[in-house]
């Protein structure tokens, strides 16, 4: 049986061809050279359809640099894309499309509120869901700020905290809100006290630019004032099956509304944090087990639904009775959370299980499903 390869798909952030993984790559090659597994790293611009043939970067661990190879097509292909405003994306439909005979570990997820709206479908899900609209027009705030006194207003596909705003009403006025936010470029806008009227018109300007949710807040204010959520990944492992990979806290930056690292947020080890938040080592362990439950159901849920996945980021929010909410999900998850908290281990374990899973599914490829979905 002649050595396995796996293609990692990405798109070069910028026309300087500039990667935002590469480090991850590195190490994700070298890890790979472990258990047999020949990896190497290309965008769609990197394809020469006529030949056949991927003009990839390759890592070479004894030099310790980067060059290009033509390659023939890999077996498997680990699509590491995150959505952009490019050519470079149009460019990716177009790989995906044309080549949607291929082995692929993982297929796009859709957008946050077909997500949403998937998942309540099922009542086992629809209790961990935020209340949440799509926002068409003013009446969709009014409705969610009757039922929630705080609300998030968040792009459909937005990533890192980008483009959200935060808006809590006020007790000391029936009609005064306190509204803060992110712009795209992460840039922080601080607090300040609109009215209603004025409320709406920011909003309906915020969303002029794409399609936004409106969802419900959920308390998550520290003590010290600032938020925080929690990042849990589960990942395929080398039987094909899906585990808990670890779970991280996350603590926003001061003035943020949000916890994302990208963003100045810092990573806390889940159980320190838990309990720190809901006041026991008992209530701590016990939403870590619920919430390893969920993320598991969830995950096999969703690959039933949308097509084979291998790993699946959970942003999750914990109120102070327990209660686990589904913020985000994120198909195309970063791993330096756990790097942040310090648990190497955890870190080493996210980057090796995509590879390990790619053996898994390389040498079951000759049976009648390469992929094992949630009907096997």
């Amino acid at each position: 049986m002649p050595e396995p390869v796996l293609g990692i798909l990405t798109l070069y952030l910028n026309e300087a061809k500039q990667l935002e993984e590469r480090s991850v790559y590195r190490r994700m090659i070298i890890e790979g050279k472990k258990i047999g597994l020949d990896v190497y790293v290309f965008t769609p611009a990197d394809v020469n359809a006529g030949k056949e043939l991927i003009h990839a970067m390759v890592y070479d661990p004894a030099s310790g640099k980067w060059t290009r190879k033509w390659r023939s097509f890999p077996h498997m292909i680990y699509d590491r894309c995150r959505i952009q405003r490019s050519s470079r994306f149009e460019q990716l439909l177009r790989f995906r499309s044309r080549y949607n005979h291929l082995t692929f570990l993982n297929r796009p997820l859709r957008n946050k509120w077909t997500i949403h709206q998937t998942f309540s479908q099922k009542s086992r899900f629809r209790q961990h869901m935020p209340e949440t609209l799509l926002y068409q027009s003013s009446a969709d705030l009014q409705r969610m700020l009757k039922i929630s006194p705080v609300v998030y207003v968040k792009p459909i596909n937005g990533t890192g905290g980008r483009g959200i705003l935060r808006i809590e009403r006020l007790k000391e006025g029936k009609s005064l809100y306190d509204i803060q936010g992110r712009r795209q470029n992460r840039q922080i806008i601080s607090p300040r006290k609109v009215t209603l009227p004025r409320l709406e018109s920011i909003v309906r300007q915020w969303c002029l630019s794409g399609r936004f949710l409106v969802q419900q807040g959920i308390p998550l204010r520290l003590p010290g004032g600032r938020f925080h959520d929690y990042r849990m990944l589960v990942q395929k492992n080398g039987q094909g099956e899906w585990e808990l990979t670890g779970m991280a806290g996350r603590v926003g930056a001061a003035r943020s509304v949000t916890s994302n690292l990208h963003g100045g947020g810092h990573a806390v080890r889940a159980e320190v944090l838990l309990k720190e938040w809901l006041g026991s080592e008992e209530k701590a362990s016990k939403a870590m087990k619920s919430a390893e439950k969920l993320g598991l159901e969830a995950a096999a849920f969703l690959e039933e639904s949308f097509g084979a996945l291998c790993e699946l980021a959970l942003d999750l929010a914990i109120d102070r009775q327990g209660r686990i909410f589904v913020l985000e999900v994120n198909p195309k998850p970063a791993r330096e959370v756990f790097a942040r908290t310090g648990d190497s281990g955890t870190y080493r374990k996210a980057l090796v299980r995509p590879l390990e899973y790619a053996m898994w599914v390389y040498k079951n490829k000759n049976t009648p499903s390469s992929v094992k979905t949630v009907e096997d």
